[in-house]
């Protein structure tokens, strides 16, 4: 792929003062076609020309790394009647839609606008504002209940909004996937204002003049009066906001722990496995399915039963729903935190956060996978920072003391001619012995 020409000013803007709509949205219409058709093959793609902002580059880089279709809004996993309207009322983010409806919606109706509230994970909680955009976005299943996450969807403003804590504006065909490119958006993270926590985002969808810079400011003026909002209601409130969001601790070699409520609960190896595989597929899994994952002598279907039966009595039952097993309320775990760090490149707060292998002493071949993937993505993160403190708290860490390839790395940063050079080189030999190089 050819160069990335500087797109000057804020990169968070999508339209400004000045650009020609008309012929943006042509050069960006030319760059995503030539980045679709370039299927990652290095050295073809955008040319200099091609105006395309870095973060827009970057969704759409993450976007296709992730399988996501650029042709199909898909979304087997949507929350519809009671199981929405039951997650969407518990939800933090219903405390603020009073102020969101009063600054954004009430004035939306016959404006093409449509105003949506989505959780920390992309899913649609509210979506409303002008009717005949309401029936024209079910084209592209922009509806309540449905995954807008840039995993699912790729590159949006909600989901990249979401995926970047930073507010972000699309325009049209700088959407990765060609169903949205009628449409531009603009969006914000919404954060519990105690923890920092993201609790979900807020967006405005509808015609290129959402694409402009006083959208954009309008997006974070009502964020800020939301968590003000939110502020005023933790002063006469003794519980938290992420009361409602459970959360699964996993790293370390001690028990794992569920946080549900300000309290702290340790719970078993195993119903622990069971709520990180069903975070790792929110679509949900069968009782086939999950077995597998648990134990490569399959489990069978009973014992599964009696499991997620003793699970709901720990985790609650109205937050596990069957066929498939899947988790319908905001979860978040350690692992999930791991992952947001590294997908913002911030691979510092990766390392700090990670803290011990993900539920060391289990053998479940789904785990055992899902350790060694986030292994893998903190070391190669590592290694393509070259950052020389990264590296040397790695090799001190449970994850680094015997990885050649970082040791390697970190010599690479040392003045040959000091002290701590040639330990760093004895180590590496040391190890190169030990495994027989």
């Amino acid at each position: 792929m050819a160069r990335e020409q500087a797109v000057p000013g804020n990169p968070w803007v999508a339209v400004r003062p000045g650009d020609d709509v008309a012929l943006l949205a042509r050069r960006l219409s030319s760059a995503h076609q030539s980045f679709i058709d370039a299927r990652g093959v290095p050295g073809q793609g955008l040319t200099d020309d091609s105006h395309v902002r870095s973060v827009v580059l970057e969704s759409w880089m993450r976007s296709r790394n992730k399988g996501v279709n650029p042709d199909v809004v898909g979304n087997p996993e949507m929350l519809e009647g009671l199981e929405l309207e039951k997650y969407r009322s518990a939800h933090p983010m219903s405390l603020i839609r009073p102020v969101i409806r009063k600054l954004l919606v009430e004035d939306a109706a016959e404006t093409g606008l449509l105003i949506a509230i989505s959780d920390a994970h992309g899913r649609l909680l509210w979506v409303e504002g002008d009717n005949s955009a309401k029936d024209k976005a079910l084209s592209m299943n922009f509806v309540e209940g449905a995954d807008w996450s840039e995993d699912r969807v790729g590159t949006n403003a909600p989901g990249t909004a979401l995926a970047l804590d930073h507010s972000v504006q699309i325009f049209g065909s700088e959407h990765f996937n060609r169903t949205v490119h009628d449409w531009s958006c603009s969006a914000a993270p919404v954060h519990d204002p105690t923890t920092g926590q993201i609790l979900g985002a807020i967006d405005i969808t509808g015609g290129p003049r959402v694409a402009v810079p006083e959208v954009l400011s309008l997006i974070r003026a009502t964020v800020a009066a939301a968590e003000s909002e939110l502020r005023f209601h933790l002063l006469n409130s003794p519980i938290p906001l992420s009361a409602t969001a459970p959360r699964l601790e996993t790293f370390g070699a001690g028990r794992p722990t569920l946080v549900r409520g300000g309290d702290r609960i340790p719970i078993s190896q195993r119903h622990a496995e069971i709520l990180l595989l069903l975070s790792e597929h929110p679509e949900g899994l069968s009782s086939d399915h999950l077995a597998v994952l648990l134990d490569e002598g399959e489990l069978d279907a009973v014992t599964i039963r009696a499991e997620m039966s003793r699970l709901r009595k720990v985790f609650g039952a109205d937050r596990l729903a069957s066929r498939p097993y899947r988790i319908i309320t905001e979860f978040t775990t350690d692992v999930g935190d791991v992952r947001a760090a590294l997908d913002r490149g911030d691979a510092a707060t990766a390392m700090k956060l990670y803290s011990g292998p993900v539920l060391a002493g289990s053998a479940s071949p789904g785990i055992e996978e899902v350790r060694e993937e986030l292994r893998t993505r903190v070391q190669a993160a590592l290694l393509r920072g070259g950052d020389a403190n990264l590296l040397a708290r790695w090799t001190t860490s449970v994850h680094g003391r015997e990885d050649s390839v970082v040791w390697e790395a970190y010599l690479s940063t040392l003045d040959p001619q000091s002290p701590l050079y040639s330990q760093v080189q004895a180590r590496i030999d040391l190890l190169d012995r030990q495994l027989g190089i």
